[in-house]
């Protein structure tokens, strides 16, 4: 009995060793089949993701911005450049301290304590790369490098550079730290300018120091595109410096100029006031980054009325010698009153030009027609975009004149909206005998392969008037530039100076209606005989005088002076004489002007049978249509003046009186049944 329990024993525990050899054996194959399934996951799912964070441990990646393009004015000077700086970065996982290191960088670099914050958060935030600061100056870089401190690294990086400081500032723009365009045409032409980016790596050991800095790519292959522009760099530092005086002299807030060739559309020099420096970017103020030429619309005021005058005469709607009564300074349309600066009596759309007459203007408008005078407007470029590829270019606002006042105020400028450049666009298709060019300011755009991405040549864009009515037109705005017109300051000795004053009144958007501000402008050409250049000068609220004449005129003439000498233009082969123009025009066959006096003086008309010297019969216009009895007076340097219309049913004096040259004959007129 005691010999089969111990046969038993030895039985049963070799039962459990068996089984628990059993388990184990289970068991160290199901670790072994779960660490296989683990590396195959890892080794298959998880490639990507581990090869970055080993590759996290020994590389550091940053990219640099290409090389942008350079900008050009039309002689090849450079308006904007890039030049290689160095940059300073750390890697905070290898700061020992990174709230100490981010104030001795700080300090070092003379930060303030904005600037200090600022830092210490970005070095916190980041893991293995943070910029410390970016295209410093070298000075800065010895100093860092002198800390010996660890993670470290420092680089090459392009920085915008504007060798010709505030000259067309507003034009070119600005560039933000990261080379991105912010204003201008570095922000229109961003993605020309900008090259090809690329990836800088440096490799480091366990302890973080560098053993291989991988090499960028080749400057040429990643520089961005160059830009030419129709830009003069004289006549910009020219325009700008004149405009600054007139600004300056005046008090105004602002100021802008357009210098522009009539005959192609090319821009030659596009200045606004005031400017700023965008190689300092701290001390730019907002609103001097506005290119107020190309960008800001307002009401021309009196500069529009060549136009309006130049449509009249295209359609037949006025001839050269017809005259109008400005109505001695004061019109009344319906509950409004229409001004002149001076009363004027009766006045040809010659007098009307030299002597800026709103009234006049404003009945030329009313023959002229609601429906001509949008579409002329429109004609001459007004209401639609130049496309100067600016962005945010103005556009201005043409709206139909339904009332009559707005048919009045509209045909000298006020009502509506223009940019600067459609303004001296207008004028371009006057002194371009009637054609309209499209301005343009870009010349041509070309990549570092040499391959043209864009370029513009002078368009057409349409025929707004003949040859003969702008030839008109021109000869009449001579006459603004002599002693009896509106801006004699704007005469030259050895040119002949054709151009049109303005002086306009600015909305009111609170009061719904019109300020005691005022904006002066100047819109000329020269040579008259063969213009060269178109100049418009514009000063917003000026202070101490309001009229284009006393506050733009002297610039433009400063300006195309130096136009003249630098394009090599001879002088005028003829210098116009100043005309004065005298408030009753005389007829078609009228003798020359005589010499200007201190007052206007009146047409000669030869010595009448039984009249002694500076004495005149009244002709005998009985029965006739007014505007006919109105060339007869004036043919005999009398002034008419008309009550009522239709044809004359009687005169005072009566026909046949004595009287003095220049005596007003009162004439009534009646519609016959």
């Amino acid at each position: 009995m005691r010999d089969l329990k111990a046969a038993r024993v030895p039985e049963t525990n070799t039962k459990w060793l068996r089984l628990r050899v059993m388990v184990m054996g289970g068991l160290f194959l199901g670790l072994l089949s779960l660490v296989f399934g683990r590396a195959v996951y890892l080794q298959v799912h998880e490639q990507d993701k581990l090869r970055e964070l080993a590759q996290d441990q020994y590389v550091r990646q940053i990219e640099i911005p290409a090389r942008r393009g350079d900008i050009f004015d039309r002689r090849g000077t450079p308006l904007a450049q890039s030049v290689e700086v160095d940059s300073i970065w750390v890697d905070p996982s290898m700061l020992p301290d990174v709230k100490k290191a981010a104030k001795t960088l700080a300090k070092t670099l003379k930060m303030s304590a904005e600037e200090s914050e600022e830092l210490q958060n970005r070095l916190q935030r980041a893991k293995r790369f943070a910029w410390v600061k970016r295209q410093t100056k070298p000075q800065d870089v010895e100093a860092v490098q002198a800390l010996g401190m660890p993670g470290l690294g420092f680089t090459k990086e392009p920085k915008r550079f504007y060798p010709q400081r505030e000259l067309a500032a507003q034009v070119v723009g600005v560039v933000g730290t990261d080379g991105s365009g912010l204003e201008g045409l570095e922000l229109a032409f961003d993605d020309e300018l900008s090259g090809q980016n690329s990836r800088l790596s440096g490799f480091r050991d366990a302890k973080g120091r560098k053993l291989l800095v991988q090499g960028t790519l080749d400057p040429i292959e990643r520089e961005g595109a160059a830009v030419t522009l129709t830009l003069d760099r004289h006549l910009q530092y020219v325009a700008e410096k004149a405009l600054y005086h007139a600004v300056e002299e005046s008090k105004a807030v602002a100021g802008m100029v357009v210098v522009l060739d009539p005959k192609t559309g090319e821009l030659l020099a596009l200045a606004s006031s005031p400017s700023f420096n965008p190689n300092s970017p701290e001390s730019m103020q907002h609103e001097a980054l506005r290119n107020r030429a190309a960008l800001d619309t307002f009401e021309p005021g009196s500069t529009m009325k060549a136009m309006v005058v130049a449509a009249a005469l295209e359609e037949k709607a006025i001839k050269p010698d017809d005259v109008f009564f400005c109505e001695n300074g004061a019109w009344t349309i319906g509950r409004y009153t229409i001004n002149d600066t001076h009363p004027h009596g009766w006045l040809a759309p010659k007098g009307i030009l030299q002597v800026s007459s709103n009234i006049c203007a404003a009945k030329v408008g009313q023959a002229l027609g609601r429906e001509k005078l949008v579409a002329y407007y429109h004609a001459f470029g007004f209401a639609e975009r130049t496309g100067l590829a600016l962005p945010g270019e103005g556009k201005g606002v043409v709206p139909f004149p339904k009332a009559e006042v707005s048919l009045a105020t509209q045909s000298f400028g006020q009502g509506m909206t223009a940019t600067a450049v459609q303004v001296a666009a207008a004028y371009g298709a006057l002194a371009n005998d009637g054609v309209l060019m499209r301005p343009y300011l870009i010349s041509k755009v070309v990549d570092p392969d040499g391959v043209v991405l864009l370029e513009n040549r002078p368009t057409e864009v349409r025929r707004v008037v003949s040859s003969k009515v702008a030839r008109q037109v021109v000869g009449m705005l001579e006459s603004v530039v002599t002693k009896e017109g509106t801006a004699p300051k704007a005469a030259m000795e050895d040119y002949r100076v054709a151009g049109k004053t303005g002086t306009a009144q600015k909305a009111d958007p609170v009061a719904r209606g019109y300020s005691d501000k005022r904006i002066a402008s100047f819109a000329g050409m020269v040579p008259a005989d063969n213009p060269r250049v178109v100049i418009l000068v514009v000063v917003d609220e000026p202070k101490t005088d309001v009229y284009g004449g006393l506050v733009a005129a002297p610039a433009f003439k400063e300006i195309a002076t130096a136009a003249m000498a630098h394009m090599a233009v001879p002088p005028s082969r003829t210098v116009a004489p100043e005309v004065a123009v005298a408030p009753v025009a005389p007829p078609a066959a009228a003798k020359p002007p005589q010499p200007p006096k201190p007052t206007p003086e009146r047409p000669v008309v030869a010595e009448q049978e039984g009249a002694g010297e500076g004495t005149v019969r009244v002709p005998d216009v009985q029965g006739q249509v007014g505007r006919e009895a109105v060339v007869k007076l004036l043919a005999a340097a009398l002034e008419p003046q008309l009550l009522g219309s239709g044809r004359v049913v009687s005169q005072t004096p009566a026909a046949g009186a004595l009287v003095e040259k220049g005596a007003r004959v009162t004439l009534e007129l009646a519609s016959r049944p």
